[in-house]
């Protein structure tokens, strides 16, 4: 980043993908954030922000949930207002996973995977999860507080296989810098 940069303020996650074919169980995918404090940034999460929840001051919102894949445009949206996160935190670590009922499921399973990362009309990443392909689980980026204050984004796609409570444990362990 240069001296004149403000940093990312605020960014969009968003997620979509095909519906199962008639007759098959439904492909439930979420997004999830995990926050960690500056104390302990690849220590476990202060919290998370996935389907039913959202962070305890609402600078972290999940605004779209699907459960099927069949909404029209993105299926699932997060937004995530950085600019306003409190100082304490130093690394905010996005995820997607895929719901393991009624039969466990990877990525190579889902129709048409999609993820996209921006602020505002800047496309900061996107992904089809083809590096993933046998993962249940994958990190796909975090955001960074710099000594500035600003934050800074990283990209990547880090596959697991881990079942949803433990991945949300396990996902801030990956570096992505």
């Amino acid at each position: 980043m240069n001296g004149l940069s403000k940093g990312i303020r605020k960014a969009e996650v968003a997620l979509k993908w095909d519906p199962s074919p008639a007759g098959q169980p439904p492909t439930d995918l979420d997004i999830v954030a995990a926050t960690y404090l500056a104390s302990d940034p690849y220590g476990d999460p202060a919290y998370a922000v996935y389907f039913g929840s959202r962070s305890p001051d609402g600078t972290i919102t999940l605004n779209r949930d699907s459960k099927d894949g069949k909404g029209f445009g993105w299926d699932e949206v997060m937004t995530l207002e950085l600019d306003r996160l409190d100082s304490r935190y130093a690394r905010v670590v996005v995820g997607v996973i895929i719901q393991q009922r009624p039969a466990r499921r990877t990525f190579v399973s889902v129709l048409k995977p999609n993820l996209r990362i921006t602020e505002g009309y800047d496309v900061l990443a996107q992904d089809d999860f083809g590096g993933v392909l046998a993962a249940t689980a994958a990190g796909v980026g975090e955001f960074v507080r710099e000594g500035s204050g600003t934050w800074d984004f990283h990209a990547g796609i880090h596959g697991f296989e881990d079942d949803p409570a433990t991945f949300s444990q396990v996902m801030g362990k990956t570096r992505w810098s």
